[in-house]
C-alpha cells in the first residue's frame, strides 16, 4: 500500500483524475471500477475536462460501479445509475453499454448478485477501481463485520451510512433506501489496482485504522492492506493521524513512478487558461 499526501481537496481529485487518465489512455479498453459521493464529483468533473479539452477517450472503456439502491428506480434522483449519469456518463463520450452497475430494482436479487459477478468476470476483471471511504471505514456497501473475502450481494445499511448519504435524498435519513447491493470485500480484492481517495478532518481518524491499523472486518478498508496494488490518496486534513507521514512524503518525493505527477499545478486542465 502507498499513501499519497497532497495539499487540498482539489488536488487530491485532481491526483486522483490524472492517474486514472494515464491508465486509459494505457489501455483504451481499460475495465475500470468506479464509486459515488461527493469525493468523487470533482474526479468526474476532471475526467469530463480531461475528455473536452485533452480528447481523453472513453469509447472502448467498460465501467463497473460498486453498488446501487435496492428498492428504487435507475431514474431515481437519487439512484447511483443517475449519479454516474450526470456527473460522468453524460459528459464523455463512453458507450451506455460498457456502463454496468447492479440493478437495485431487479426481481431476483440473489440473481441479480450472481448476475453481476459473472460479468465483471466475463469482461476479464476490473483493471483499476476506484473507492472512497465510509465514516466507518466501510468500501463500496461492505458494512463493519462484512466477511474480507465476501462477493457481490445484497447488505443492509448502517444508521451511520443512511445518515451519511442523506444529503442525495433531501438530507432526510429516512428516504434513503435501507439495502443496498454491493461489491463484495473479496470482489474489490480481485481488481488489478485498487485507487482509494480520502479527504476531510472528519476521515482522518478511520483512515488511520484503515491503512496502518490491524485487518478487521469492522473495518472493511483495512483489507486493502492485503492488496498487492493500492495507492490511497489524501489531502493533509485526511492525512492528520497517519503515524508515517514522513515516510509517505519521501515515496512520492523519490520514487520514480510519481515523477510525472508531483507537479499539480501544470497537471490542472484549467492550468493557463484565463
Amino acid at each position: 500500500m502507498e499513501v499519497i499526501i497532497v495539499p487540498d481537496p482539489e488536488k487530491a481529485a485532481l491526483l486522483t483524475a490524472r492517474i486514472l487518465a494515464k491508465e486509459l489512455r494505457a489501455r483504451p479498453d481499460l475495465v475500470l471500477g468506479l464509486a459515488t459521493g461527493r469525493t468523487m464529483e470533482r474526479v468526474y468533473a476532471y475526467l469530463a475536462a480531461f475528455h473536452h479539452q485533452e480528447g481523453l477517450d472513453f469509447s472502448r472503456c467498460q465501467t463497473f460501479n460498486l453498488d446501487e439502491y435496492i428498492g428504487i428506480p435507475a431514474t431515481h434522483p437519487g439512484s447511483y445509475r443517475h449519479y454516474m449519469d450526470e456527473h460522468l456518463f453524460s459528459c464523455v463520450n463512453i458507450q451506455p453499454g460498457n456502463t454496468h452497475l447492479p440493478d437495485g430494482a431487479a426481481a431476483d436479487l440473489a440473481g441479480e448478485c450472481r448476475r453481476y459477478e459473472a460479468l465483471i468476470r466475463e469482461v476479464g476483471g476490473i483493471d483499476i477501481q476506484l473507492l472512497g471511504l465510509g465514516a466507518d471505514g466501510h468500501i463500496g456497501f461492505n458494512e463493519p463485520l462484512s466477511a474480507l473475502l465476501s462477493r457481490t450481494r445484497e447488505k443492509a445499511l448502517t444508521p451511520a451510512t443512511l445518515a451519511q448519504n442523506a444529503a442525495m435524498f433531501g438530507g432526510d435519513p429516512a428516504q434513503v433506501p435501507r439495502r443496498a447491493i454491493t461489491m463484495g470485500v473479496g470482489t474489490i480484492l480481485d481488481c488489478r489496482r485498487v485507487l482509494l481517495l480520502a479527504t476531510g478532518m472528519a476521515k482522518g481518524s478511520i483512515l488511520a485504522q484503515a491503512v496502518e491499523g490491524p485487518i478487521t472486518a469492522m473495518i472493511t478498508a483495512s483489507a486493502l492492506q492485503l492488496h498487492p496494488r493500492c495507492q490511497v490518496v489524501v489531502d493533509e486534513e485526511a492525512s492528520t493521524h497517519l503515524q508515517g507521514q514522513e515516510y509517505y512524503r519521501w515515496i512520492f518525493d523519490n520514487e520514480p513512478e510519481w515523477a510525472e505527477f508531483r507537479d499539480l499545478d501544470a497537471l490542472d486542465p484549467r492550468a493557463g487558461l484565463p
